[in-house]
């Protein structure tokens, strides 16, 4: 098979360099998001320090999608729409969840690791739509 057809296929298409940097990020945010929740947690009632390293996280996400990932300017624009990204990933998360355990499919334990498998290219999506528009 050719190069030129074989870059064509969706597999190849949606394992591009983008993505895999969209992968870093997501594991370098989830990191520092839990550990700035662990350090506002002595000082700070739970509920507040997990707000707080919510929202560093979904600045730190956008500001590293922008420059690293998507390699797009920043703009006040992008910065409005992006926190969507994050209510809409929550939402399909929670539909997804009650789906597998309410209907038995899956336990509780095991679900949210199919609910992450199915978010992240849906994520990745939303993220390079609202970004790079």
């Amino acid at each position: 098979m050719k190069q030129g057809k074989d870059q064509g296929t969706l597999l190849t298409r949606f394992m591009n360099k983008e993505f895999i940097r969209f992968l870093f990020v997501g594991i370098f945010n989830t990191v520092s998001t839990y550990v700035s929740y662990l350090i506002l947690l002595p000082f700070l009632n739970y509920n507040l320090a997990y707000l707080i390293s919510y929202l560093s996280g979904i600045i730190i996400s956008f500001l590293l999608n922008t420059k690293y990932v998507f390699k797009v300017d920043i703009s006040f624009k992008k910065a409005i729409k992006y926190p969507l990204v994050y209510g809409i990933q929550y939402l399909l998360n929670v539909v997804i969840l009650n789906l597998l355990v309410g209907n038995n499919l899956i336990n509780e334990v095991l679900a949210p690791i199919i609910v992450i498998i199915i978010s992240v290219p849906i994520t990745f999506f939303l993220s390079k739509y609202i970004l790079k528009r």
